[in-house]
């Protein structure tokens, strides 16, 4: 049964779920970042359910500024907060009874695949590092998920984002997503996708974000969060794709920037949302395999 804490993050209150491992003894644990827009109890807690089942403590939590969390303006986007909110869940871990200080891997998901590269470069800590649909979500932002997208978009955002600076509104906002429907399958299979995850029964919670702030923008427009990659080795790397993923090509080249040991995991005819929910249990079991290996408990080896 999972049970409700909270620990702070540069000041703010973070909400989190800790799920119990089985086993008797420090078990090995890990942090699940949760995509963009999204909250502890979606995508997160899928894969905390299976991951706590296969013997690990497993930590979630909203991000800064959203979700169950605290920090003002709400709805804020901000690369290097959430960033730091993965730390401070390390940092949390490091305190509880269950969990082996010496065995915390950290697992993103969509955004939280890139926000969990820069957190672990820093922060040796992390044992071993996973991304399940891995987005660079600066990247993103200024070429669109394909890759494709027209620069007047990213534009006319930052220049939204600079009149609301300029105006001192922090929290003015932004829809994340299509109003309906008929506006959602008009931008595509992702677009679709994403709509119908987080706005129909499909995943839709009422404490996931609908608008982020137009300060969010510069933040993430600016943001690399596989400039660094390399400086995760020698600590163990898994990437999990779907084959049918569009943002795909993102965890291509941050696979290609990182050092090793690393593997890069293809799930079959998965998007990058299936990933969210419909295909976990395929990503899970990859994820139980890597993880079970690379937090193996090295006492007896070291003595």
């Amino acid at each position: 049964m999972r049970t409700d804490v909270s620990f702070p993050s540069n000041g703010i209150t973070l909400a989190g779920h800790l799920y119990p491992a089985t086993g008797a003894g420090p078990r090995p644990a890990i942090v699940v970042g949760h995509p963009a827009s999204g909250v502890k109890e979606q995508a997160a807690a899928a894969y905390a359910v299976r991951l706590s089942a296969a013997g690990f403590v497993v930590l979630t939590f909203d991000a800064a500024y959203q979700g169950a969390s605290g920090g003002e303006p709400r709805g804020l986007e901000d690369p290097a907060q959430r960033t730091e909110d993965l730390k401070a869940a390390v940092s949390f871990l490091t305190t509880r009874p269950e969990v082996d200080p010496d065995r915390i891997g950290a697992l993103g998901i969509c955004a939280s695949g890139g926000y969990v590269i820069p957190a672990a470069a820093g922060d040796h800590r992390v044992r071993a590092v996973a991304t399940v649909s891995a987005a660079d979500i600066g990247r993103q932002f200024r070429v669109g998920a394909d890759g494709a997208a027209d620069p007047a978009i990213i534009d006319g955002l930052l220049d939204a984002a600079a009149a609301a600076r300029t105006a001192g509104d922090d929290a003015r906002a932004f829809d994340i997503f299509p109003a309906d429907e008929q506006q959602a399958r008009a931008g595509g299979e992702h677009v679709f996708e994403g709509w119908e995850y987080y706005r129909t029964d499909r995943a839709r919670h009422p404490r996931s974000a609908k608008q982020f702030t137009l300060s969010s923008i510069d933040r993430i427009v600016t943001f690399d969060p596989f400039g660094f990659i390399g400086l995760v080795a020698p600590r163990p790397l898994l990437m999990i794709v779907g084959t049918r993923a569009v943002t795909a090509w993102m965890s291509q080249l941050a696979y290609e920037r990182a050092r090793g040991p690393k593997r890069l995991h293809w799930v079959e005819d998965a998007t990058h949302v299936s990933l969210y929910d419909r295909d976990v249990p395929q990503a899970a079991a990859e994820l139980t395999t890597f993880f079970t290996s690379t937090l193996a408990d090295r006492t007896d080896s070291r003595a």
